[in-house]
């Protein structure tokens, strides 16, 4: 049994194998669901004839590299949040990607200032508001601590690590105090206790539990093309949210060059190839996401929710910003 296998039966995650005989590989470590990548990964093989050897899993990772340390058959952990990446960089399995590539393609507030991290795609924290009782079409984020939406706001909880990155850009902003202040009357508007996911968020507006839910962007378009939930989305609409005087808060799907990668030169391929327009296209029809490389163009869907401003602040600075927003959280009882 080869090493990489036993390490993605260890993890109890999906494992897909290269093909046999196969000159080339990349070993890819990853949070997003198989069925998602896959076909990035069949797309770069048939360009490059490097074969992806693929573990996916929920969780856990960045601790699994880390204790295969040197040793790690690892190349490349592609993640779903700032917070995947920022606990793979504290974990110490990354090292500096060097790539003009990516420095030209992925603007700088989307990498990592020390060259540890880059955004592959992004999305938006946005609002699902109900299309009969929410006539307003501008909101901002500052905007929902307002009583005007009292017992109005539906939510999941404040630690998840979507929230903890929205939470985390209103500290990077405004400091920790200004922060408090809104998140607590952000709770004090709650309809219910913080619970489910996103898509709960606008099943529950769709019930009229709540006139505004908290959610990522690629969710609702996978709620309209979901003929269990369709309905959600037709109850409601995507309101891109902003800062005063900013834009709207995006985060990213990353990617990290595993400190010991046995097939370096291979995994740079395959970052640079995923910010290539061909990569990126697929992640804007596929996953519903933003590309990160300019001129790519948008799904229709997303299209559709009106020109996306992202927030100039530095997703590095969000990054930093995680453990006293999650501090805030607990201490203002949030999720209680």
């Amino acid at each position: 049994m080869s090493r990489f296998r036993a390490a993605a039966l260890a993890l109890a995650a999906v494992f897909v194998p290269f093909a046999a005989g196969a000159a080339e590989q990349v070993n890819v470590y990853t949070y997003r669901e198989t069925k998602l990548v896959q076909p990035l990964f069949d797309a770069f093989t048939k360009d490059t004839g490097i074969a992806v050897n693929v573990i996916s899993a929920s969780s856990g990772l960045e601790q699994r590299i880390k204790a295969e340390g040197a040793d790690s058959p690892a190349d490349v952990l592609l993640t779903v949040d700032i917070g995947r990446i920022d606990d793979a960089v504290a974990a110490g399995i990354s090292q500096p990607i060097n790539s003009a590539v990516i420095d030209e393609i992925v603007p700088a507030q989307f990498r990592d200032p020390n060259g540890q991290w880059a955004g592959i795609s992004m999305r938006a924290r946005v609002i699902y508001a109900s299309k009969d009782r929410v006539k307003q079409e501008a909101i901002t984020y500052e905007e929902l601590a307002d009583p005007k939406w009292k017992g109005k706001i539906c939510i999941r909880s404040g630690q998840h690590i979507y929230n903890n990155a929205l939470f985390a850009a209103y500290v990077a902003k405004y400091g920790e105090a200004k922060a408090e202040e809104w998140l607590r009357g952000l709770k004090a508007n709650l309809a219910q206790k913080p619970s489910g996911g996103d898509r709960e968020t606008a099943r529950d507006v769709a019930a009229g539990k709540c006139d505004l839910g908290i959610g990522n962007t690629y969710y609702w378009a996978l709620m309209l093309n979901d003929p269990d939930k369709k309905a959600w989305a037709d109850a409601t609409r995507v309101v891109l949210p902003t800062f005063e005087g900013g834009g709207t808060h995006v985060n990213l799907s990353g990617v990290v060059l595993a400190k010991h990668a046995p097939n370096k030169a291979n995994a740079v391929k395959l970052i640079e190839w995923l910010v290539g327009e061909k990569a990126q296209q697929i992640y804007a029809d596929a996953n519903y996401e933003y590309p990160i490389r300019a001129g790519v163009p948008l799904n229709p869907i997303i299209a559709g929710y009106g020109k996306l401003k992202p927030d100039p602040l530095p997703i590095a600075k969000i990054a930093a910003n995680r453990k006293a927003a999650s501090t805030l959280v607990d201490k203002v009882g949030f999720d209680n």
